[in-house]
């Protein structure tokens, strides 16, 4: 059986897409793993299933590089609306509602790029956080999050770094994505190493929102734009009364190729 999919990246996190809404077959975690693997498989930091929804315009199944299910992804999530619009499962025009692991979300084009869109994504309201005795930041922006102030960004080896934290007895079992931050003027710079694809990524949009909220906390501004190895992303809130909300996080979402895979 031949099953059609396409694949997207927003900043460099790149996902395979299947439209699933008609499908009664599901991948296993095993198959997923060999999906997303570089060398033997399409290439991908996740897999995303637009399926079927009552609530919104569809809903959004999010799998990790290792075949897990996940929670949210921001990135993930402005690639599928670009997905749905290239699909004509919505109007550009239009604002974009879809159920995610984490609730609802709304999107909007702001603009059309070559090859896709630049999308903006509302994410969940941030009502608790933890800050450590360092000066960390532990936030859940949809996906858990710890972020870092870190020197010589550019050099630091953050994969060696991030797995002290994230294998150690408290994050270990659940895992945790581990953001580090420097700042350059109004820029803030991110790397980010994700759970699930244990390793490096090119971006991660719940790490941008996570390290957009921590230059607020523990440093006191917001920046004007965000920096990831993989490209620009931008975020904007509001804070009040010890809530962030009507958090938006921007950037591109574009179409790399699509094909067919050949089910057993």
């Amino acid at each position: 059986m031949e099953i059609a999919f396409c694949k997207y990246q927003g900043t460099g996190n790149d996902f395979i897409i299947i439209d699933h809404r008609h499908m009664t077959w599901s991948l296993s975690q095993d198959m997923i793993t060999r999906l997303c693997h570089r060398r033997f498989g399409i290439g991908a930091d996740g897999l995303i299933l637009l399926q079927s929804s009552i609530e919104a315009d569809f809903t959004m199944r999010y799998y990790n590089a290792d075949g897990r299910e996940s929670t949210m992804c921001g990135n993930g999530g402005r690639c599928i609306v670009a997905f749905a619009i290239d699909m004509g499962l919505s109007d550009k025009q239009n604002e974009i509602r879809f159920l995610a692991a984490d609730g609802i979300h709304k999107a909007h084009i702001l603009r059309t790029l070559s090859h896709g869109f630049e999308v903006e994504l509302q994410m969940q309201d941030v009502n608790s956080w933890e800050i450590t005795s360092d000066n960390e930041l532990i936030v859940h922006t949809g996906s858990p999050h710890f972020v870092k102030n870190c020197t010589s960004l550019a050099q630091a080896d953050i994969v060696s770094m991030a797995r002290k934290i994230r294998y150690n007895s408290r994050f270990e079992q659940d895992g945790i994505n581990v953001n580090f931050i420097e700042r350059e003027s109004q820029i803030l710079h991110v790397r980010t190493y994700e759970r699930g694809v244990e390793d490096e990524t090119y971006s991660c949009g719940t790490g941008v929102v996570a390290s957009s909220i921590a230059c607020y906390l523990l440093m006191g501004f917001v920046p004007d734009k965000i920096i990831t190895p993989g490209g620009e992303l931008s975020v904007k809130f509001t804070f009040q009364s010890e809530q962030f909300s009507e958090i938006y996080l921007s950037g591109p979402a574009i179409k790399v190729f699509d094909g067919t895979l050949e089910m057993e």
